[in-house]
Parts: structure tokens; sequence; C-alpha cells
């Protein structure tokens, strides 16, 4: 073990779960619903999203001391038509809301055909390509949508009013190795990268935020000051004012810029999500879905590739690929990070991450 702050170190996925679940529990949650939130953190964490993995404990934690999250609420659900859903969060943590949420979606799906879920008064519910896998790994096509806290301007205007708000959907592919996973942010990056830089002392690339004078800036801690930026101008901008519409306006949940911040510790956050699960062989057998599905897939990955491209991947693969790669070796963290993080086994006084 180097005493290098910034130097990789290496945590067992099984060292990774006990840890986040030890930490959680110590801290109001119960074992149950520990269980769900630390298979979903350690999901990012394997598929190269370290930006909503187990780093976000000290600040799940924080919310908790301040009384802005509740460790050991249990959402209630209440069925509204045969295919309509909602969930009330009661400010617990939104994994928790949105397990409940994907799951009654589906059970919805498999005997209707589709399955929707409106949440309110959650929390982050962390990288949404969990909640889409659920749906995968039950042999669904999914639509998940969330809002966020203020990050950046609506097209045209110069202050933070929209959310930096992820839509993922999926579907199951030719061979369980090769489902179809998206899970964008709607701006140039995700805010978590912006958080990510900061925590590790990086710069970040120019194109991706402006500081509070409005300038494109390189330094992560200027970004948060400033807003993120949209990708593709004002398409990106529209895509955060739909999640918007379809989780805090549809849900009675908080919007338009009222969505408190994971960084804010003084209120609670008020998260929306709407979540759909589809049944993909409403029209077709589910083998000629997947076949078709296969089609796809080989017509993507093999189409010819511009110069100095070595590979073409398809939606999802890449992170697929990182899950492989880090099942064998181990969750990849920065010493400073895994500092920061035990310093909560500390305070809870359980075990310590364990790494090499």
């Amino acid at each position: 073990m180097s005493d290098n702050a910034q130097e990789v170190n290496y945590v067992k996925p099984a060292d990774h779960q006990k840890f986040v679940q030890d930490v959680l529990c110590a801290n109001g949650v119960s074992r149950e619903n520990a269980t769900i939130i630390s298979n979903c953190l350690l999901q990012a964490d394997l598929r190269g999203v370290d930006t909503h993995g187990a780093n976000r404990i000290p600040t799940y934690i924080e919310r908790i001391r301040n009384k802005i999250l509740d460790p050991a609420a249990t959402p209630v659900l209440t069925q509204v038509t045969p295919v309509a859903a909602s969930v009330d969060a009661k400010n617990g943590f939104g994994f928790v809301a949105a397990h409940l949420a994907m799951t009654r979606a589906i059970d919805m799906a498999k005997e209707f055909g589709i399955g929707m879920v409106s949440v309110k008064h959650s929390n982050h519910y962390g990288m949404a390509a969990w909640m889409v896998q659920q749906a995968v790994d039950a042999n669904m096509m999914s639509l998940v949508f969330t809002n966020s806290s203020a990050a950046q301007p609506v097209w045209g205007g110069r202050t933070k009013t929209m959310g930096v708000s992820p839509l993922a959907c999926g579907a199951p592919g030719g061979t369980p190795e090769r489902p179809f996973i998206l899970d964008m942010a709607p701006s140039v990056a995700a805010r978590g990268k912006v958080y990510k830089a900061l925590r590790r002392g990086e710069k970040i690339p120019l194109d991706w935020a402006l500081d509070k004078e409005g300038r494109p800036t390189d330094d992560p801690a200027k970004a948060l000051e400033g807003v993120m930026l949209p990708m593709g101008g004002p398409k990106g901008s529209a895509l955060s004012i739909m999640m918007d519409v379809f989780s805090g306006v549809l849900s009675g949940s908080a919007f338009a810029g009222h969505v408190g911040g994971p960084y804010d510790f003084t209120k609670p956050a008020d998260v929306g999500h709407f979540l759909v699960a589809i049944k993909p062989d409403l029209f077709m057998s589910l083998d000629d879905f997947r076949s078709r599905m296969e089609y796809l897939y080989q017509k993507v990955v093999t189409s010819e590739k511009m110069p100095e491209v070595d590979r073409i991947y398809f939606p999802g693969e890449i992170e697929l690929l990182n899950k492989e790669k880090r099942l064998k070796e181990g969750v990849p963290f920065t010493l400073t990070e895994i500092k920061n993080m035990n310093k909560e086994a500390e305070l809870a006084g359980v075990e310590k991450m364990k790494y090499t």
C-alpha cells in the first residue's frame, strides 16, 4: 500500500459490499435495504461509473446526520390503475424506492404488457443503469427517468435552472451478454464527473462547464460554482426539461430548480422518478425479438470504422467489459477516496474498507 494519495488501490467486490452495508446499517438503514443500496453502488463501480458508486457514501451519511434523509423510511406503493402505480419514498433512499417501483412495473408488464410507476419524495438513486439491468434480467424493456438539482441553464439562459438529470433505457439483447443499455446525462458531462475531478485534484475539459462569470473553466471547483453545459445546445436543454416534466411535475415532487442538491445539507432533496417496463414479446415471440436485437447489434459493431477507430461498441458494452475486468481485479479507488470512506467506518464503529 502506497502513501501516494492518488495511487490506485483495489477493493474486492465482496469487501466493497460488506463495507457499504455495515456503514449503512450502523446509521439506521435496515439490512434488507442496505443490501439493495450496496448492490446498486457496487454495480456502478463495477461498470466503471465511479461517480455513482461507494464514493457517494460520505455524502449520503452526512444527509442522514443532518436529518434530511430518513434512513429507516419504508416506501409506500399505491396501485392507481392496472398498469400504473405510485410510490411515496417518504424521503428515504432513492435506491429502495426505485427498486420497489421497477419490481412493480415489471410485474404489471408481465400481466398487461406495460407497467408505469411514478415515484415522489425520493432521493438520489445512483446510476440509472442498475434499474435498466433489473428490467433486462426479467426480459423486459425499460425507460428510467429522474430529475435532479439545478445545475445547468435552459438554452439561452445563464443561471442554474434545470438538473443534469440522466435518462436511461434498455432492452434484452440477442444474448444475455449483449443487452442494449443506454444511461446518459443531457449535459456534456455528468456533474458527478466534476465532483470526481475535484475529489482527485484533477482538471476538467474546457467544454464541460462555465464558471460563475460565464467563462469556460477547467477548474472543477469553479465549475461547480457556475453551470454545466447541455449537450447539443438546445437539444440537451430540452431533454433536461423533459426529465423534469415526467419525473417532477407528474409525480408531485420538487421541480423547476427546487430539487435539493446532493451537497446541500439544509433541506430534503424531494426528487421524483418515472419508470416504465415493457414486455418485448407483445408483437412477436421473445426469440424473434432477440434475433432482431442480435441483428441490430451486429450491424452496429461491424459498421465500417472511421480512421484510427479500433472498435465500435453497442450502448452499454464498454460498461459490461469494465464489469468483467473489475470482477477479476477489484474496484479501483485512490487512497484519498478510501480514507474518506473509512472516516465513516470509524464514526460508525464498523470495520474499515479492505484494499490492496
